[in-house]
């Protein structure tokens, strides 16, 4: 009952249909997120694509400034000097054959996977298990690269990927609950702002349809997108 009550307060407090500006968007989110514990501020964005088509396709990884407010747990492949260049750097997870095999058995100790090039022959035999996961190394993406130590640093940092759904949605979490508002605000327009210069080529017509933001257990507040209009 007292989840009931809860949710109820929460929702009072947000207007149904109506599009907030963002800094107040976010203290709505704020103030709603009363779970007991640190709730994860979500973004989610409606893109005007479909991505089934290749040039409609919007995917990458954005750094955001006060980063997530949560540990990324980082796989890397790579022998030799790059294994120990991965450790060095903080990988939680390195190797080549023994790792492969880990991960065939199921143990998947990590949230964010890099690869050395040389590595991909073994990795690509992983398509099956890594790809539905959203795991599998891309070199587009920056995580089939040789400078292992900057994809590390920079997942351990705070970037975040996103990617189109079937529907045209793309979202993230941009940090907790107990950030400042500031803080959530500059890595809301961060995200924002990466999304929209990864528009695709096959894209027509208005691009950014709607925005919304929501804590874990919060309700979903809109966001009024004529500020990112463009």
């Amino acid at each position: 009952m007292a989840k009931n009550k809860r949710i109820a307060a929460a929702r009072s407090k947000v207007t149904h249909g109506q599009a907030y500006g963002l800094d107040e968007a976010i203290s709505l989110v704020k103030g709603n997120a009363t779970a007991k514990f640190d709730e994860t501020v979500e973004i989610s964005l409606n893109l005007g694509i479909d991505p089934r088509h290749a040039d409609q396709m919007v995917r990458g990884f954005v750094s955001l400034p006060n980063g997530t407010g949560k540990t990324l747990r980082v796989g890397v492949f790579a022998r030799g000097a790059k294994a120990e260049e991965a450790t060095a750097a903080g990988a939680d997870v390195v190797g080549a054959e023994d790792l492969m095999e880990k991960v065939q058995a199921g143990e998947i100790e990590f949230d964010r996977c890099i690869a050395t090039p040389d590595m991909m022959a073994l990795v690509g035999r992983l398509g099956k298990i890594l790809g539905p996961r959203g795991l599998m190394p891309n070199p587009k993406l920056g995580t089939v690269t040789m400078d292992v130590k900057g994809a590390i640093t920079a997942a351990k940092s705070g970037q975040v990927e996103y990617r189109a759904e079937k529907a045209g949605i793309v979202h993230a979490g941009i940090g907790k609950a107990s950030f400042d508002e500031a803080k959530l605000i500059e890595n809301a327009r961060a995200f924002i702002d990466a999304v929209q210069k990864a528009r695709p080529t096959g894209a027509k017509g208005t691009y950014l349809k709607k925005i919304a933001l929501a804590s874990t257990m919060g309700p979903g507040v809109q966001v009024d997108t004529s500020a990112f209009a463009g």
